[in-house]
């Protein structure tokens, strides 16, 4: 279920707001949803990953990856899919990180609530 609202969510809501969109949206949903550490790192994560690999493919693929390829060449990698894959690694960390910060919030503030 996290998987699933944080893959559609934030493929709406980043086509109209910036890419940090995914910080917000993994951190309320794990924060509301999360039942585990695990799946709330996990579940952000992959989400996030498959989502901008998806996107990027769907992007570059039909220009023959002319703008990933130069992009590659100004980071000094050999080739496009390195990139590609940097890109899915760097914001599926921004997003487990953030659903995993999420949770340990809210279970921080129901413990701060039954010790008071």
């Amino acid at each position: 279920m996290v998987f699933l609202i944080i893959i559609i969510a934030s493929f709406l809501l980043q086509m109209v707001l910036p890419w940090w969109v995914i910080i917000l949206i993994s951190f309320a949903t794990c924060g509301i949803i999360g039942k585990t550490g695990k799946i709330s790192f996990w579940q952000p994560f992959l989400a996030i990953l498959l989502l901008w690999i998806g996107m990027a493919l769907f992007k570059s693929l039909p220009n023959n990856n002319i703008l990933a390829t130069r992009v590659a060449e100004m980071l000094s990698v050999k080739q496009w899919p390195i990139v590609l894959a940097v890109t899915g690694i760097l914001g599926g960390l921004v997003a487990g990180i953030c659903g995993y910060c999420g949770y340990q919030f809210r279970k921080n503030m129901i413990n701060t609530k039954t010790t008071n």
